[in-house]
C-alpha cells in the first residue's frame, strides 16, 4: 500500500477589479487510486506579494496587475472605507 500527497493548483481566474482568485486542490492517493481530495482557495489582490505563488500563478499575475490596475484597485478600497 503506498500513499502519495499531490498539491496542484487547479484553477486560476482573474476577477472584474484585478482580483485574482486560485484554487488548491490536494489529493491523497492510494495505489493509484484517489482515496481523499479537499480544495483551498485564496485571492491576490493588485499590488499584493505573490512571490511564493505557483509559476502559472506569478505569470498570470504578471500580465494582469498592471500599474493602472493596482492604482484602480487602491482607489476603488479607499473609497469602500470612506463610505
Amino acid at each position: 500500500m503506498a500513499l502519495e500527497k499531490i498539491v496542484s493548483v487547479d484553477l486560476i481566474e482573474v476577477v472584474e477589479n484585478g482580483c485574482i482568485q486560485v484554487r488548491t486542490k490536494t489529493v491523497i492517493m492510494e495505489d493509484g487510486k484517489q482515496i481523499s481530495g479537499t480544495f483551498h482557495r485564496h485571492v491576490i489582490v493588485p499590488g499584493a506579494d505573490y512571490s511564493g505563488e505557483d509559476a502559472r500563478v506569478k505569470a498570470i499575475c504578471s500580465a494582469t496587475h498592471t500599474a493602472s490596475v493596482i492604482a484602480a484597485y487602491a482607489a476603488s478600497q479607499n473609497q469602500e472605507s470612506a463610505a
